[in-house]
């Protein structure tokens, strides 16, 4: 049996005009540059991108912020997911996938509501794993939950630490949602849509791996 593992954000979720909206309301509350904030958290951790823009604050407090804001735009915020998402996950065998997100389960299973997308069996969220991407825990995790051997799992993914995640273990990795391939991948689309008829024929059928 082969096996997908999605990562969330990016990938099935289009969450950058939300990520960008509670950025720049922390920033505000601390009286920073909202654009610089912003440019920061794209690229570190949390609490290394509080080290980086806030160092004078204390840092559990400036989670404590960030996530009562995550948790508001849950609740109010508008969310969309890319177009194919729905159209995919309905598709796919239950038991043969997972969500695997940097984020907390509460939220994602949030945004599926708000978004109709369905919810897997298998969750492996930030509180689930000591390591985040990209350490392969994550995605092995999510593997031994759903019974998986690394090699029958397909990893979906949109940044570069889920990318480096799936590879180091050991799965076939594709990207989606970006105009460039993220370096290392086996197979790139510009859009979850082109993916869709992809994914679904592995699933179903002989493995595509090569090419990207």
């Amino acid at each position: 049996m082969k096996y997908v593992l999605f990562d969330v954000d990016g990938t099935l979720i289009d969450a950058v005009s939300n990520q960008r909206r509670v950025w720049g309301t922390w920033a505000m509350r601390y009286g920073l540059d909202a654009d610089e904030v912003y440019r920061v958290a794209l690229r570190t951790r949390p609490m290394e991108t509080f080290a980086e823009v806030a160092a004078d604050r204390d840092p559990s407090e400036c989670l404590a912020l960030l996530h009562e804001l995550e948790d508001e735009d849950v609740r109010s915020g508008v969310y969309a997911a890319f177009d194919g998402a729905s159209e995919l996950l309905h598709g796919l065998p239950p038991g043969a996938w997972a969500l695997v997100t940097s984020n907390y389960e509460h939220r994602v299973r949030g945004r599926f509501l708000r978004t109709g997308l369905p919810v897997p069996d298998v969750i492996v969220d930030a509180a689930a794993v000591e390591e985040g991407k990209p350490s392969p825990v994550p995605y092995l995790q999510a593997a031994a939950r759903l019974g998986a051997e690394p090699g029958d799992c397909l990893v979906i993914e949109d940044a570069p630490s889920g990318v480096r995640s799936g590879l180091s273990a050991g799965m076939t990795v594709w990207g989606v949602n970006a105009a460039a391939a993220v370096e290392g991948v086996h197979r790139h689309f510009v859009s979850l849509r082109d993916a869709v008829p992809h994914i679904l024929a592995r699933m179903s059928g002989p493995q595509e791996d090569a090419g990207v």
